[in-house]
């Protein structure tokens, strides 16, 4: 296994009984979690492997990896949460490939596309055709419990350091959103849109006073839209989708 660049060594050559190594890309703000995820998921792909075949184990993944317990976890979690991965306790368990339904496969269509020109251009516009349907989704199923949460992503918002920060905790809001939406197809369709967007942005130096009014605008809608799903107010939650994909 080659070096990672969390700074973990491999165990020596690999035989054909091993897995591929795991190419594990640096990509603008994407966190180590997400990009091991990516990573997994494409060496899954990579080798066509069926529902139930075992993948390995946190400790495996790790040892592999040279990443830190928790990076590795929020990594599974990932790919449990998008019908990747089954996770299987006890003796004899660890992670296995999940039985892939249509919305997992759809959102492998997804990331197939991702290197195609125009990519961000068409995430964007299909984006922006699901954002009311997701939102509305969510404003009509939301518990009290996703409510919490999607308060915590938005305090992340409000809280983060610096542009990257802010990024990943917007994305991080869109995709909890879509899994409080009952209509799976859609969420996952919509939360595939969001891999082509991570990165993309660029926006003035965090020092600059206009990216402190842009920043405080966009979390000044996404808390408006927030309350919106909080409220179940449907008419709110369509009004702060318009500004949402209309302020730039």
């Amino acid at each position: 296994m080659p070096q990672t660049n969390d700074g973990g060594q491999g165990s020596g050559p690999r035989d054909e009984r091993r897995p591929a190594p795991l190419g594990i890309r640096s990509q603008g703000a994407r966190t180590r979690a997400e990009r091991l995820a990516e990573a997994l998921d494409a060496r899954i792909r990579a080798g066509g492997l069926p529902a139930g075949a075992p993948v390995g184990t946190l400790d495996s993944l790790r040892a592999e990896t040279g990443f830190a317990y928790s990076t590795v976890s929020e990594a599974v979690r990932l790919l449990r949460d998008r019908g990747v991965l089954e996770i299987r306790p006890g003796r004899g368990g660890g992670l296995f490939v999940a039985d892939r339904g249509p919305v997992v496969r759809l959102r492998h269509t997804l990331l197939d596309v991702q290197d195609q020109p125009a990519t961000v251009a068409d995430a964007i516009e299909l984006r922006d055709h699901l954002e009311v349907l997701v939102d509305v989704g969510a404003a009509r199923c939301r518990t009290d419990a996703d409510v919490a949460e999607l308060r915590v992503h938005l305090e992340r918002m409000r809280a983060a350091a610096d542009w990257d920060g802010f990024l990943r905790a917007n994305w991080a809001l869109h995709e909890r959103i879509a899994a409080v939406c009952p209509n799976r197809m859609a969420a996952a369709v919509y939360t595939g849109t969001l891999g082509h967007l991570s990165g993309t942005t660029s926006r003035p130096a965090d020092s600059e006073p206009a990216f402190s009014a842009y920043r405080a605008g966009r979390l000044a809608i996404h808390a408006e839209l927030v309350d919106a799903i909080a409220a179940g107010d449907e008419t709110a939650v369509r009004a702060a989708v318009a500004r949402h994909n209309t302020t730039v």
